[in-house]
């Protein structure tokens, strides 16, 4: 199958990899889109994984104002170079998580982050909830586990469905761009501000 730059270009403005990387996924999977997708989300993965632990000391501070003024966010993420953090991809990658962020409300970064307190309160009302449903006990602790599970993925950042495509979680989005830009990336934290709280 003769693969058009027209398909190329589909396929980084779908996938955001570069343009190399999207012609030899459509050449490995005959032009078939979705399977071309599939590819450079493994390949990606895979990319990204053998990237990590290097560090990343340089980066942006992104902001997001929502129209309207009354919600704003600021979201600090790293990269390996300087020269990776100007490009355009980078800066698109920070606005896009800095209106994620806005738009989805999460608590922290990553579930190692989040507070061991309010996890167990929630675990200890799931159960509750559960047991006055009439749950038998034994399986009572493990809905309560893919309760956690889902309100995980509720409120950790990496682990929440990415509001431009909800195919991707924000993890998955973050490791694509890694794959795509080729150095290894970190979204370091946040603050989400509005007015009134």
């Amino acid at each position: 199958m003769q693969i058009t730059a027209k398909m190329v270009k589909e396929l980084r403005d779908k996938t955001g990899a570069g343009m190399m990387d999207c012609k030899k996924a459509l050449a490995e999977t005959e032009g078939d889109f979705e399977k071309a997708v599939e590819y450079l989300r493994e390949h990606g993965i895979a990319k990204a994984a053998k990237k990590e632990g290097r560090e990343t000391a340089e980066g942006a501070i992104a902001t997001y104002v929502h129209p309207g003024d009354k919600l704003g966010v600021m979201v600090e993420i790293n990269c390996e170079t300087d020269f990776v953090a100007r490009t355009d991809d980078f800066k698109s990658f920070c606005r896009d998580v800095a209106m994620h962020i806005a738009a989805s409300a999460p608590l922290c970064v990553a579930r190692e982050e989040m507070d061991q307190d309010m996890l167990n309160k929630e675990r200890e009302l799931f159960k509750n909830e559960m047991i006055n449903e009439g749950k038998p006990e034994k399986i009572v602790d493990k809905i309560v586990e893919g309760k956690i599970e889902k309100y995980l993925s509720e409120v950790v950042l990496l682990e929440q469905p990415f509001v431009k495509d909800n195919d991707l979680t924000v993890g998955e989005y973050l490791k694509n761009t890694i794959g795509a830009l080729g150095e290894n990336m970190g979204i370091k934290r946040f603050t989400r501000f509005r007015l009134g709280e």
